[in-house]
């Protein structure tokens, strides 16, 4: 009985220890994905004999026994829960802002490919998309992340700022209508507009959103990205669709991974985790890296006087590393092809 007792304590502490959820993340380097498998273009040219891939990282919930091996560990980064999610933000409605990211990244690299190479390209804005609600707020027991408003007081809204125009012009107590989308069906119902809990004096429905846009190309484009999310593949996807649409090979026949947002003016954003995505690119054999060189101002730098651009990171891990894989620094969608046709 002794023995018994003894191994169901153990067996308990190791189901604690593993399965137990900490209010930490654990931020581990990812993988490396050819993107020529997740992106198809009708008609594309001839494969390239190199690869150009996306990089992710990994991100699980902490248990203690992760959290302890990652105390010990130079791969990997202990979040907070805070630093990673919005506050009162469940996993389900965080799942769906990543995938969000990435539906825009992708969109991005679309409209930011077509418009490069000159092929024709249409975009349809269909609303607004719901990021994120606040608890307490005046839509908080009406809308939820993923809804798609698309009009208020029978007003259509096709972009996020006919929305904020419109609500520029109501006061605390007003009654506004809201028509949206949720899972395939149309709802109306009314809000009673308050003040957004911790804004304090701004009126409002107290949601966060996007527009919900989409873009219809010649030739058509197809991008699986899986499961993964956020907006971190958007520069490398645009690069891919522009190798597939483009005579020739972009990348020569060397094998090309980089990170960052795809931005609508052609710059490349800011991501996080860069130092993670330069380990997986260096175990990959990546041989030439893409990273973001951002803007840091004199504002950020005094918030956080530690803070370094993306390139300035890439570029130290890579140092770590004694690698002879090549950290590129690029600014706009521009940098990233003077450098491939010059290679």
């Amino acid at each position: 009985m002794k023995k018994f007792l003894a191994s169901l304590v153990v067996v308990a502490l190791l189901l604690v220890g593993f399965l137990y959820p900490l209010n930490y993340y654990i931020m581990s380097p990812g993988g490396a994905y050819n993107l020529d498998e997740y992106v198809k273009v009708e008609g594309a040219d001839k494969p390239s004999k190199g690869s150009l891939s996306m990089m992710t990282v990994g991100m699980a919930k902490a248990t203690p026994f992760t959290y302890v091996m990652a105390k010990f560990s130079d791969n990997r980064d202990i979040l907070k829960e805070k630093d990673v999610r919005s506050p009162e933000e469940s996993d389900a409605d965080y799942n769906l802002r990543q995938l969000k990211l990435m539906t825009d990244s992708q969109f991005n690299a679309k409209y930011m490919a077509f418009k490069a190479t000159g092929h024709p390209y249409k975009v349809k804005y269909n609303g607004v998309y719901v990021i994120y609600v606040v608890d307490k707020a005046a839509a908080s027991k009406v809308l939820k992340a993923g809804d798609e408003v698309t009009a208020i007081d029978d007003k259509k809204i096709k972009k996020h700022l006919d929305l904020v125009d419109y609500l520029a012009t109501k006061k605390k107590g007003d009654v506004v209508k809201l028509t949206f989308k949720r899972d395939g069906k149309q709802y109306t119902k009314k809000v009673t507009l308050s003040e957004i809990p911790g804004a304090k004096g701004k009126i409002g429905l107290g949601i966060t959103f996007s527009d919900s846009k989409s873009i219809n190309t010649d030739p058509k484009v197809t991008i699986d990205s899986e499961d993964i999310g956020g907006p971190s593949a958007g520069l490398m996807f645009t690069l891919e669709i522009i190798d597939q649409l483009t005579s020739g090979d972009l990348t020569k026949g060397h094998k090309i991974a980089g990170t960052g947002e795809m931005l609508e003016d052609g710059k490349v954003g800011r991501i996080g985790g860069i130092d993670k995505k330069v380990i997986a690119a260096d175990d990959e054999g990546i041989e030439i890296f893409f990273a973001p060189k951002d803007d840091i101002t004199p504002e950020m730098k005094k918030a956080i006087p530690s803070l370094k651009t993306n390139y300035e990171e890439a570029s130290e891990e890579a140092k770590k590393l004694k690698t002879t894989m090549k950290i590129i620094p690029v600014e706009t969608l521009e940098d990233a092809l003077d450098y491939l046709k010059n290679l």
